[in-house]
């Protein structure tokens, strides 16, 4: 069964202006109440459809745009992206809450020419 997009994030240095945008523009309920201020996007989805988050980038980064794909195995799907000619910008990280066994992980790989996205 081919893998889903789960999540999609937009970075930008001006998250703040982008919030605002998506909110106005399609109705998207923002949250920023954590202390990364980052915007975790309420798109309405129930049946069908994705959630995302809109937020700044690190210290290093510049803005982009990532979809997150759900997989079985984060190793393995980094390890074919590499031998497809991927690299690794973001190795896999455990995100801290949820339940043991339950936490959130998240790697990203980048495409041949460069292309960003997700894992989960």
């Amino acid at each position: 069964m081919p893998n889903r997009v789960i999540h999609f994030e937009i970075i930008s240095p001006e998250a703040e202006k982008l919030q605002r945008f998506f909110a106005d523009v399609f109705g998207w309920m923002i949250d920023t109440a954590n202390p990364m201020n980052y915007g975790m996007v309420n798109t309405g989805a129930k049946d069908y459809g994705i959630q995302g988050g809109i937020g700044a980038p690190g210290p290093l980064g510049s803005g982009h745009v990532t979809f997150y794909v759900e997989v079985d195995d984060v190793d393995a799907a980094l390890a074919k992206a590499v031998a497809s000619g991927g690299t690794v910008p973001m190795p896999k990280i455990t995100l801290p809450g949820g339940q043991p066994g339950n936490e959130s992980i998240l790697a990203q790989f980048s495409d041949p020419l460069g292309n960003r996205y997700g894992l989960s």
